[in-house]
């Protein structure tokens, strides 16, 4: 009898990947029902209502009530957490709704005592908590993965001549491709100019839908001081860095312990960097188990995302995310495939063949640190980087190296200053440039962050910061598309790094 074969790995997670999105539009959230959860009788009670005419806050000492209709359930939401935030209290009156498990049509009700309002949950979201195993599995080994093999790398260069050869040559291609980045976003969204295209009734309802969201982001940034960053790179504590995931600080330290390696006696410093290299590829091969389940984690998390955020928002925004999307497809597939052509002898296909697996996982995890050991896998395996250059240029790219974000954040700028009617001047622009270059340096690896940054980059040139409440909406989805390019650029930087210092080890790549 005839085995049967299953699909290779990057099959099964490409069809997760179809099928999470099919799984998750079908049993996506309903936008017009609401769960609210409130006090009474010393209890806590849920009721579904669906389909209302008014959804009111009366706010005590306050004449007028604030209503909603039936198709703001963002809305409403966004405006109960605000109140949250306050401190205020207010009792909810509901209109012409219907009560899901009472089956009563044209429902009133006034609740008192809300402690929540948020949306249903189908089976597609409830379903994410697998997605988040997966992606904690993966981002457990990110801190030691990075902090191993930038040891043995920093240690393997050899000399401090060979360190700042390779080292320049890194920190240089993530810096331009990442301000070549940022100008495609810009040329595009001033050829095309998206911002000018949403109504004033749409940027209304995109800034009452997702205020709340923005002012939560926007208080996360704290003060921002470029001069502290720098310094905070130092770690006071090696230990606390690893216990806070500092990414930064434990760059620094590792690269730092492996030139001291290096500088060191061999008989003294040979049985660190074996058992560094053995933790290195102990890591690796726990990807290899991981992976296993990845086509289940991928549909998870796709099925959860798709069922949440659905595809209708993108119409709302769908010049903004086009922009996007386009020019962050340019850069991946344009501006690297040039790279690679100039700089190296890798056939274009077997590049992007060889990192496919990783940028599936990028796109469902929105995370490059969590794709890290992915990438590293196929960089070596599948592209036959050496290991001390993939040890040494993935793990510092997957921290600094933010192309995907950088693009992302100039077309968002100029998008955000159309709708708001300012135009930004060349020197503007170029002030967006440089800013977005050297702040996705410190862009931590994980979804969503770049968000945070975008602030930092609005202050510069004057655009209201409130205005990151227009593209909340999309971010996750956009998030996972932009990661795929900040995982590409890093394996392009490691191929074309390698090439020049002769280190690909397989010559022959046709089989990759």
């Amino acid at each position: 009898m005839k085995k049967l074969k299953l699909p290779k790995l990057h099959n099964q997670i490409l069809a997760a990947l179809l099928l999470g999105a099919i799984f998750g539009s079908i049993f996506s959230i309903n936008k017009n029902k609401l769960v609210i959860t409130y006090k009474a009788d010393n209890n806590i009670k849920k009721e579904i209502v669906k389909g209302w005419n008014q959804f009111c806050f009366v706010i005590p000492n306050k004449v007028d009530a604030v209503c909603f209709g039936s198709n703001q359930q963002q809305e409403i939401i966004s405006y109960n957490s605000k109140l949250k935030r306050e401190g205020k209290t207010a009792n909810v009156f509901v209109s012409g709704a219907k009560l899901i498990e009472g089956n009563s049509n044209n429902f009133s009700r006034l609740y008192t005592n809300v402690v929540s309002i948020s949306k249903e949950g189908t089976i597609a979201t409830d379903i994410k908590w697998i997605g988040d195993i997966f992606i904690r599995l993966l981002s457990m080994l990110a801190i030691p993965l990075v902090f191993a093999s930038l040891t043995v790398g920093a240690a393997s260069l050899g000399d401090i001549k060979k360190f700042a050869r390779i080292g320049g040559k890194t920190i240089s291609y993530y810096l331009i491709t990442t301000a070549v980045a940022i100008t495609i976003g810009l040329v595009l969204a001033n050829i095309v100019k998206p911002g000018e295209r949403m109504s004033s009734e749409t940027k209304n309802r995109m800034i009452s839908a997702y205020t709340e969201d923005a002012s939560s982001k926007i208080s996360d940034l704290g003060s921002y001081n470029i001069n502290q960053q720098i310094v905070n790179i130092i770690p006071k504590n090696p230990i606390k860095a690893f216990a806070d995931g500092d990414m930064l600080q434990i760059i620094f330290f590792s690269i730092f312990l492996g030139l001291i390696l290096s500088l060191i006696s061999n008989e003294k410093a040979s049985p660190l960097i074996k058992f560094f290299d053995g933790l290195s590829d102990s890591m690796i091969k726990m990807v290899d188990i991981i992976m296993i389940i990845a086509p289940i984690g991928v549909f998870a998390l796709i099925s959860a995302t798709v069922g949440e955020f659905g595809f209708d928002i993108l119409q709302t925004l769908i010049w903004y995310a086009a922009v996007v999307i386009v020019g962050l497809l340019i850069h991946t597939f344009g501006f690297y495939s040039f790279l690679l052509k100039m700089f190296s002898k890798i056939r274009i296909f077997t590049f992007f063949k060889g990192i496919r697996r990783a940028q599936a996982i990028a796109f469902s995890t929105s995370s490059s640190a969590a794709t890290l050991p992915v990438n590293m896998e196929c960089c070596q395996e599948n592209l036959g980087i050496s290991k001390s250059i993939t040890s040494f240029v993935l793990p510092l790219g997957a921290t600094i190296n933010m192309d995907g974000t950088a693009l992302y954040q100039g077309v968002a700028s100029v998008f955000i200053a159309q709708v708001f009617g300012i135009e930004l001047n060349i020197m503007q622009q170029l002030t967006i440039i440089i800013t977005a270059t050297f702040a996705s340096i410190g862009t931590a690896p994980v979804p969503g962050v770049g968000i945070i940054m975008l602030v930092i980059i609005l202050k510069s040139v004057g655009i209201p910061e409130e205005g990151i409440a227009l593209i909340m909406g999309v971010d996750r989805i956009l998030d996972m598309a932009r990661t795929i390019t900040n995982v590409t650029g890093d394996a392009a930087g490691a191929v074309i790094i390698a090439s020049s210092e002769k280190e690909i080890i397989h010559p022959d790549l046709s089989n990759a």
